[in-house]
């Protein structure tokens, strides 16, 4: 069969936020390690700010309501002014002849941001940025919604994300065909998951899935 469309993640799965991110996420840092509760805390904090919303790791630390209330003005008012590059593999997903569409959580003009200085825009058929501060759409649901659109059934689509808690399980929860992109080695340990770690891998799939 030939996949219809590819979904792609954005941060970590098409460029590294650890290529920008001490610098994106410095006014934030600066707010955290001034926080005395936080200090045994605050390198893994980082960490995790780099791999998964802000939200989410505010939950997961239990920060206090007016630290995450700091953070989030702050957050939404970053703007990406650093030159970004993509991941050295990523050209070859030009190659692949379907539609494409980006799906990416985070606030909006940090999004937009990185879109623009990443050259990216007119890879993708249509762009979703799904702002926590705006929307409370899950992943699955938008999803959902491109496939309504554009009358996908879930054999016709393939999602490529790096965070098996969020894009893949959104994709697997509605039976879309969903690839780890692990370029990090953060999952290494997945052999549960599709994994690949090169987009050439992902061609690979879907030339020998056909």
């Amino acid at each position: 069969m030939k996949f219809k469309a590819i979904i792609f993640d954005l941060d970590n799965t098409i460029y590294s936020v650890y290529s920008i991110g001490d610098k994106l996420f410095e006014p934030l840092f600066n707010l955290l390690q001034n926080e005395p509760d936080l200090v045994d805390k605050l390198e893994s904090i980082k960490k995790d700010i780099m791999r998964k919303p802000f939200q989410k790791v505010a939950a997961e630390y239990q920060l206090s309501e007016t630290l995450i209330k700091k953070g989030l003005e702050i957050l939404k008012e970053l703007t990406v002014d650093m030159r970004m590059t993509t991941f050295e593999d990523y050209i070859s997903t030009k190659k692949i002849d379907c539609d494409k569409f980006l799906v990416t959580v985070g606030f909006t003009k940090m999004q937009e941001g990185k879109i623009k200085n990443l050259g990216i825009k007119d890879d993708f058929n249509e762009i979703y940025i799904i702002d926590p501060q705006k929307d409370n759409k899950t992943k699955k649901e938008v999803f959902a919604d491109i496939m309504e659109s554009h009358q996908y059934q879930p054999n016709d689509l393939i999602v490529v994300g790096d965070d098996p808690n969020s894009e893949i399980q959104a994709a697997k929860e509605l039976g879309i065909k969903a690839i780890m992109y692990d370029k990090l080695l953060f999952n290494s340990h997945r052999t549960d998951l599709i994994r690949i770690t090169d987009y050439q891998q992902l061609i690979k799939f879907i030339e020998d899935y056909e």
